[in-house]
């Protein structure tokens, strides 16, 4: 008798509630939205501006540590890394590729 209820449980299980999950998540996938047209512009900016922002704050630094000896630059990203470089420069190449295919 409990063969029969598990059967009668696990049967549909695996034929009606399994492909209903992978299904509802491929449908959810699917209709996700992504990125537009828009959110590529205002990504490019913020990047520039960062990249911007990074190469004031190192003339700052750089003015301050030659007025003061004793001053430290506080502990932040290095951009002289060159894992850090090798992934900006992927990200300009494909930047570049971006403007050059629009163009």
């Amino acid at each position: 008798m409990e063969d029969v209820f598990i059967a009668l449980i696990v049967v549909p299980m695996i034929f009606i509630g399994l492909p209903w999950v992978i299904l509802h998540y491929v449908t959810k996938w699917k209709t996700a939205p992504t990125i537009t047209a828009d959110d590529e512009v205002l990504l490019e900016e913020l990047y520039n501006l960062a990249r911007r922002l990074d190469e004031r704050m190192d003339t700052v630094e750089r003015l301050v540590a030659s007025d003061d000896p004793a001053f430290t630059p506080a502990r932040r990203l290095i951009a002289d890394q060159e894992k850090d470089n090798q992934q900006l420069r992927e990200l300009e190449a494909l930047i570049a590729e971006k403007k050059g295919i629009r163009s």
